[in-house]
């Protein structure tokens, strides 16, 4: 073998593992800003490690666990180089899942995956997923940061999250707890939150022609502002309004739209009814519509619509949940109720046209 000659490497595969360990150190402020005091340890470890000693307060404990994506909104992320928002969405989507139940949300972990690792970039993303921890009132205890090249761009990158929380057995929330005459509450997005950019993408890229710069009068912001809006994250002030009020049942409005995933939590035997006269969806909302030509079946299959959180109370209960709510900053209302099936099989119904 020649002297000059270069022996195979990591490195030259692409893989730069210096890098890494940099994007290790810029991203550990703000991992330390999620800590609660059950976290042992610091960030670099093999795993991370909650003491579970604090769950002896429980009578029955019950551990949820939920993981989740952000799907494609990360490549809007890419094109705009816009890093430090995504992580609240990929936050929002599992600890949401959580609270659905009524666990509170205790840790998070986070995997990274990229074409290259830029350290700056891998920080800004870290950084985004610890600001949502921090609104969930969880803790980031660890991830991975994986290199890909050859499978990804240099600039290509997606993020998965996977969560733990806590719920008293008898506190559990769900479709056993709903009854006849239950009030539903509705409480209102951010904007498209992180579900259905496939379909997004189509009409105003494809189909419509448009660039993430352009400005939208409906937006009062460019497209790219407008479909990066991070999903708010409902997980406190869900336990805030299951501590206050009396709580059936929350739905997390995700991919399938409102009334398939409000369906997933009604008992056999009811049905749950929603008066989109209630409510006027945002601007993107009537935008994508218009642009795409897309039915409003379609878009209300897809879509929240306008509504990132639902909760089913006593209708008794339902002027002090919205008082909670409020006092919260959340913007919530009545939107429907829950009856009998009569005519309809058990799940939920959208009535009425949307106000405005």
């Amino acid at each position: 073998m020649s002297e000059t000659t270069t022996g195979a490497s990591y490195a030259a595969a692409g893989v730069d593992i210096e890098a890494g360990d940099r994007a290790v150190e810029l991203m550990k402020e703000w991992v330390r800003k999620t800590r609660r005091p059950e976290v042992l340890g610091g960030l670099g470890g093999f795993a991370g490690l909650f003491d579970a000693s604090a769950l002896k307060r429980y009578e029955r404990p019950l551990l949820a666990s939920a993981t989740d994506g952000v799907g494609t909104k990360v490549d809007l992320a890419r094109k705009m180089g816009v890093y430090d928002t995504i992580g609240h969405d990929l936050v929002g989507m599992v600890v949401d899942d959580l609270v659905v139940c009524g666990a509170e949300p205790l840790f998070m972990t986070d995997y990274i995956c990229v074409g290259k690792v830029h350290p700056e970039r891998v920080a800004a993303i870290v950084k985004g997923i610890a600001e949502g921890c921090v609104l969930a009132g969880c803790a980031l205890v660890g991830g991975e940061t994986a290199e890909h090249p050859g499978l990804l761009g240099e600039d290509d990158f997606d993020v998965a999250g996977a969560g733990t929380g806590v719920v008293e057995a008898d506190r559990l929330l769900g479709a056993d707890r709903i009854r006849t005459g239950d009030a539903v509450i509705a409480m209102a997005s951010s904007g498209l939150h992180s579900n259905g950019y496939s379909l997004v993408r189509h009409v105003v890229f494809d189909r419509a022609g448009w660039s993430l710069e352009r400005e939208v009068a409906e937006f009062g912001r460019t497209l790219g502002e407008e479909l990066l809006e991070p999903t708010k994250i409902y997980s406190l002030d869900c336990l805030a309004l299951a501590r206050t009020t009396e709580v059936h049942a929350f739905s997390h409005i995700t991919g399938g739209g409102l009334a398939a995933n409000l369906a997933r939590v009604i008992p056999d035997g009811l049905h749950a009814t929603v008066d989109r006269s209630t409510w006027t969806p945002g601007a993107v909302f009537d935008v994508v519509g218009t642009a795409g030509r897309v039915e409003r079946l379609e878009l209300e299959k897809t879509l929240n619509m306008g509504v990132g959180m639902m909760a089913v109370v006593p209708a008794e209960s339902a002027d002090a949940a919205l008082t909670t709510l409020a006092d919260r900053g959340v913007d919530a209302w009545i939107a429907g109720e829950i009856t009998d099936r009569a005519g309809h099989t058990t799940g939920a119904t959208l009535t009425g046209d949307y106000a405005g």
